[in-house]
């Protein structure tokens, strides 16, 4: 059976847009809300080799205008530290199937990590 692996916040409409993608197709949804638990390492630096730090982070969303942080300059281990305490900093929701990934709300990339997916 098909599963993903969402990583976003309860309050984000993007990241309830993922949850009904893929509930509507009937795949099992393993939610993380990263307000309760952060990524583990290995797995943000698995996004982080895809896209990048900064092609994760939403810079025109509204904690990061809030925050101030256009004008701040930040190492990525800054960077990295200030997402684990404020994750809607993140272009989100994540979403991992399989060995494939993608950031924010992206249905062309869902459809083909189900496509890709092994039908079992």
């Amino acid at each position: 059976m098909v599963s993903v692996q969402i990583f976003g916040t309860k309050n984000s409409s993007a990241t309830r847009a993922a949850e009904r993608f893929f509930k509507e197709r009937r795949i099992t949804i393993h939610f993380v809300d990263l307000k309760q638990k952060p990524m583990s390492p290995g797995e943000i630096r698995r996004f982080i080799e895809r896209f990048t730090l900064a092609g994760m982070v939403d810079r025109e969303g509204k904690a990061w205008i809030d925050a101030g942080l256009g004008y701040m300059k930040m190492s990525d281990a800054e960077l990295l530290a200030k997402i684990e305490r404020e994750p809607t900093l993140l272009r989100l929701p994540l979403v991992r199937c399989v060995n494939k990934i993608s950031v924010g709300h992206d249905e062309p990339s869902w459809k083909a990590m189900l496509a890709a997916a092994p039908a079992k």
